[in-house]
């Protein structure tokens, strides 16, 4: 279907759609392009015969707007958007941001702070027995107990807080689909509890027994060495070659991490990046102004994804993981080829690239088989000898697309 998705009940009528599969309910502007995880998601599990229904930037104070859909059948989606809402709203001295990309106009103020928690409790204080799934980097990086810098203090998993379902950390593409799946099959959302790439709550201690214990919420509390411990022990099991099933303990129950889902192959990726997508925000904004955040990527093409430099001040290898993950070079020239046609393109591709942005290969050629290595970093303290370092196919992808007719420069 080549349109956006429907974000009103007259879409839907349009559509020939009488009850969403998923609403799916975010906190950007909905920007229909692969560079914002609510347009990727919504578009594969649509590939997948599903359908899915977008409420941006919903008011958390209004009972009306998260029921504009009405109720889906399998469940609500539910991210912060493309940032932390919290990274989104403040600078690091903690004084408010003046404006948000991500939101009409660039005006803040659309979201509240910590989205996913309020969005989710928003759901849940009208529709208790939803299945609620969250994603995105607000919930991926904050899926076990961690340190909030803006409270100062030690936080509880974000789906304890939340009072979501499940968490769908890391790149969802696969996982999403396996829960939708599970969904339709008939499954309640409470035995949905074997998927790689999730994260769910428990008070079945045996569900426990066959993962490696983090330390307990209240030793964290107690010992901020328990909490350096705990994060090494996920980073080391955030490898979907090697990763262990991960348990954190609380007063009455237990949070459960299944390892990571596999990396994407090249022709997942292609298929990823071949979605009906928009590639702009949706026309309701033009009265606002547009959506700022798609003047970064619009000229831009993602060519990977993962990152094996694991630098401390980044986020990154934590959430996608060590192991880059490539398009194939047909892949992103047909993208350009695109490009190429729309009206205020000027000749310019702004950037090719992702995290590991001159990289299109694992570090090694050991990660193809055995994932990232577990006790050492590709390169720290020094780099690893093993690390291929070669630019000559990044090179060749450059040139190849600085050769497409109408193309002046690439970035």
């Amino acid at each position: 279907m080549n349109s956006f998705l429907p974000i009103s009940r007259a879409d839907m009528k349009k559509m020939n759609i009488d009850t969403l599969d998923f609403v799916y309910v975010i906190g950007d502007a909905y920007v229909d392009h692969p560079s914002f995880g609510h347009a990727i998601i919504s578009r594969i599990l649509q590939a997948h015969g599903y359908t899915v229904g977008i409420i941006s930037q919903p008011d958390w104070k209004d009972d009306s707007s998260i029921t504009v859909l009405g109720k889906p059948r399998l469940g609500f989606l539910v991210s912060a958007g493309n940032m932390d809402s919290m990274v989104n709203h403040y600078y690091v001295s903690k004084k408010r941001r003046e404006k948000d990309s991500y939101s009409p106009g660039g005006v803040m103020g659309k979201r509240p702070d910590y989205a996913v928690k309020t969005y989710c409790n928003f759901i849940r204080q009208r529709q208790k027995d939803i299945p609620i799934v969250i994603g995105g980097i607000e919930a991926s990086l904050r899926r076990m107990a961690h340190y909030d810098y803006w409270s100062d203090s030690l936080k509880p998993s974000l789906l304890l807080d939340s009072k979501a379902d499940l968490i769908s950390y890391g790149m969802g593409e696969k996982c999403l689909v396996e829960i939708a799946d599970a969904l339709n099959s008939g499954l309640a959302i409470k035995d949905i509890t074997f998927i790689k790439g999730t994260v769910f709550a428990t008070k079945d201690a045996s569900m426990a027994e066959d993962a490696r214990m983090l330390p307990s919420f209240a030793e964290l509390k107690k010992d901020k060495n328990q909490y350096a411990k705990s994060f090494l022990i996920q980073k080391q099991n955030n490898d979907p070659f090697h990763g262990e099933k991960l348990a954190e303990a609380y007063e009455d129950v237990f949070v459960i991490q299944n390892p990571p889902q596999p990396p994407l192959s090249v022709t997942e990726m292609d298929d990823v990046y071949r979605l009906p997508f928009q590639n702009t925000y949706h026309p309701m904004y033009e009265k606002d102004g547009g959506i700022p955040a798609i003047e970064e990527v619009k000229f831009s093409i993602v060519s990977n994804r993962g990152c094996f430099g694991s630098c401390n001040f980044c986020a990154l290898a934590f959430h996608q993981g060590r192991i880059v993950q490539v398009r194939s070079h047909e892949s992103i020239i047909n993208e350009a080829r695109r490009m190429t046609k729309e009206k205020d393109f000027k000749g310019y591709i702004h950037d090719v690239g992702g995290p590991t942005a001159n990289f299109r290969h694992p570090a090694c050629k050991k990660q193809l088989c055995y994932g990232a290595c577990k006790e050492r970093e590709c390169l720290v303290p020094s780099p690893c000898k093993n690390m291929d370092s070669s630019h000559v196919d990044y090179l060749k992808l450059l040139r190849n697309l600085r050769e497409l007719p109408g193309i002046k420069k690439v970035f």
